[in-house]
């Protein structure tokens, strides 16, 4: 009798994750076109040229290499280069306005008035996708960059709100100012 809790725990356990596994292969036959579309497009702008060079740069994680991420500067990083720059564990403010791959918009930083105008506070290691915790850290304060964040590193393979599963998430983002920063 003082096993069976214990076992009812591991067929709980080993339950959730057998459904959650289904949901995922349900979700990915219920969004197929939407996937292979997301892939496609960002798979074809990690192509993209423009004057003969690479539009974006890849940037990898240095956790994982196959969490990856397409970046495009607008600013002159030249002009930027000797700002700070954010660490993965660093409080950062943003300016941003996301939208799918197909430009529907999703949400706005300059929807916003807290903590300032237009202003969005986070933590690139909590609570936020993980591609942002690999795209801003590459980028100095001032920097104004179009950030192209695949599923895998965005809300994967289930919907956030109108993001629906496998969407490859389009960010205009620009890095204001980093509060708290220590040197």
């Amino acid at each position: 009798m003082k096993k069976f809790p214990f076992i009812l725990f591991i067929v709980a356990v080993l339950g959730s994750l057998f459904t959650s596994c289904f949901k995922d292969e349900d979700n990915l036959d219920k969004y197929a076109d939407w996937y292979e579309a997301n892939i496609s497009w960002y798979e074809a702008q990690a192509a993209r040229t423009e004057g003969g060079s690479k539009y974006y740069t890849a940037i990898t994680a240095p956790w994982d290499p196959a969490a990856e991420v397409l970046i495009h500067w607008f600013n002159d990083t030249n002009l930027t280069k000797n700002n700070l720059k954010p660490l993965f564990t660093s409080m950062v403010d943003v300016k941003y306005h996301l939208s799918l791959y197909d430009g529907t918009a999703i949400d706005s930083s300059y929807l916003s008035t807290t903590p300032g105008d237009s202003l969005f506070r986070c933590r690139l290691n909590s609570g936020v996708i993980e591609g942002w915790g690999i795209a801003i850290p590459k980028m100095h304060i001032g920097d104004s960059c179009r950030v192209l964040i695949p599923y895998n590193v965005g809300y994967g393979t289930t919907s956030s709100g109108s993001i629906k599963p496998y969407s490859t998430l389009q960010f205009d983002i620009k890095l204001v100012g980093i509060p708290y920063y220590e040197r």
